[in-house]
């Protein structure tokens, strides 16, 4: 890196990309002659010639080394650029990331986010949807809402709010079916599957059977949302999240034939952060309103 001419190859980049001389100086608001030098100078420290030099050429042709010098700087510089912008955008003051799975996004998060804006219309708010437990500053993000069974080492973890697994099924599977109301039926319907290993349907014969019920046929869903979007189209029943099948179930696109009977999910989602996470006054309120959003926003699961 010491001895790098970085100068040099971002004045090849820029001419590699626009093909000639002046317009790659017009680019980087230099003279041309200041980009010929570079040229050269990167020539000389390489030891071989990245230039076909003919007379009368309107645009640059290019060695094969010189191809491929051209194509790596240029990529190299773009990803470079890319995350210093990415940087820039982050440090914004008022500005929070927040990852989580694209399930709990739009079933959960984006929901509540217009309240959010209202009380506070100055911070922005962004979500990534992301399926990984990665740390949330690899993703970009100042904070994250996980799924599953914390806390995770090497990160700062609050359980956040609890859920519940019940089977739903759209009202028209409902009466397809014969309105089965307890739960030896399932044994006689289409199981939908969520491949999110919380939400099996094992979780759910294991509490209440029916012990003779094969939980091995049927189509699987890459998302918790997915797999909702299936039983509200009459293609099975499925166990839901009863945090994320709230709204359905409120509108009447699904119905829970077995009344109350649910699996409690305990800690069921956790705010993670980086455990070196600077404090911002943007991230702490967007951490205060979703605790408030999980006391208040209680399911009657």
């Amino acid at each position: 890196m010491r001895d790098l001419p970085l100068n040099a190859i971002r004045a090849f980049a820029a001419a590699y990309e626009t093909g000639g001389v002046r317009p790659a100086a017009r680019a980087l608001q230099v003279t041309h002659s200041s980009v010929s030098r570079h040229l050269r100078e990167l020539e000389a420290w390489l030891g071989l010639p990245l230039l076909h030099r003919g007379e009368g050429a309107r645009t640059l042709a290019f060695t094969p080394q010189g191809e491929a010098l051209g194509r790596a700087a240029l990529k190299s510089l773009r990803d470079l650029e890319s995350a210093a912008a990415g940087l820039r955008e982050s440090r914004r003051s008022n500005a929070v990331t927040v990852s989580t799975t694209p399930s709990l996004a739009a079933r959960w998060l984006l929901p509540r986010l217009p309240a959010f804006a209202r009380r506070h219309p100055r911070i922005e708010l962004s979500v990534v949807g992301d399926q990984t437990l990665a740390d949330p500053a690899d993703q970009g993000a100042d904070l994250a809402i996980r799924m599953g069974h914390g806390p995770w080492p090497d990160l700062e973890c609050e359980a956040l709010m609890d859920d519940a697994l019940f089977p739903v099924m759209s009202p028209a599977f409902w009466h397809t079916a014969g309105t089965p109301r307890t739960v030896d039926r399932l044994a006689d319907l289409r199981l939908l599957h969520d491949r999110d290993p919380n939400a099996a349907w094992e979780q759910w014969r294991a509490v209440h059977g029916p012990s003779s019920l094969n939980i091995r046929p049927g189509p699987r869903f890459a998302s918790s949302d997915l797999v909702l979007r299936a039983a509200a189209q009459a293609l099975g029943v499925a166990l839901a999240r009863g945090r994320l099948a709230a709204d359905d179930i409120a509108a009447g696109t699904l119905l829970r034939p077995f009344g109350d009977l649910q699996v409690d999910l305990q800690d069921a989602y956790w705010i993670v952060r980086p455990p070196t996470a600077p404090p911002r006054v943007a991230a702490d309120a967007v951490i205060a309103w979703l605790r408030e959003q999980a006391r208040t926003n209680q399911l009657d699961l």
